[in-house]
């Protein structure tokens, strides 16, 4: 297992309706306009780059959901999915306990989740990278983000700042 490269695709959900704006509950905000048309642009910023997942892991909140669907299109061979109730309040913590879980037969893993979760996911993962890049992480991790690193060994032994940071996009890049 240590020679096996593996792939974590981090995703922050994209823009949402204010919490402020609508009278539904947190979990059932939708996304906003924007959101609705930077997802799209990230599923094809993810399917030009030729990072395959085996596996996309999204919470089951409204917004992380439309975010994914919206992505999906674009995607030649589109992963299952796994709508993961402990990704809606989870930790950065709880997110590293979720991907260590998963079956060593996947290399690629995609993970919809909210911040400040994901973004601290990411950062803490992050060992090296282009010096830009990581830069740019640890600054911020804007709505519809997209971090991704890679791994060497297996899913269990998954550490803080044992990853790669290969790319990073935001809907402005």
């Amino acid at each position: 297992m240590p020679d096996i490269e593996r792939r974590i695709v981090v995703v922050r959900h994209a823009k949402a309706v204010p919490r402020e704006t609508t009278d539904v509950e947190d979990f059932e905000r939708e996304l906003a306009d924007r959101g609705r048309a930077d997802s799209p642009k990230m599923g094809r910023r993810l399917a030009e780059s030729g990072f395959a997942v085996d596996l996309a892991l999204c919470s089951p909140a409204r917004r992380t959901r439309q975010t994914w669907q919206l992505m999906l299109p674009a995607l030649a061979d589109p992963p299952p999915t796994v709508f993961d109730d402990r990704l809606y309040q989870a930790d950065a913590e709880e997110l590293l306990g979720v991907l260590g879980e998963q079956s060593d037969e996947l290399t690629g893993l995609l993970v919809v989740g909210h911040n400040p979760a994901v973004h601290e996911l990411a950062v803490g993962l992050c060992g090296d990278g282009p010096e830009p890049l990581v830069a740019r992480l640890d600054e911020k991790f804007p709505t519809c983000a997209v971090a991704v690193l890679t791994v060497k060994g297996g899913w269990r032994s998954l550490a803080w700042k044992a990853a790669r940071l290969a790319e990073l996009w935001t809907p402005r890049d």
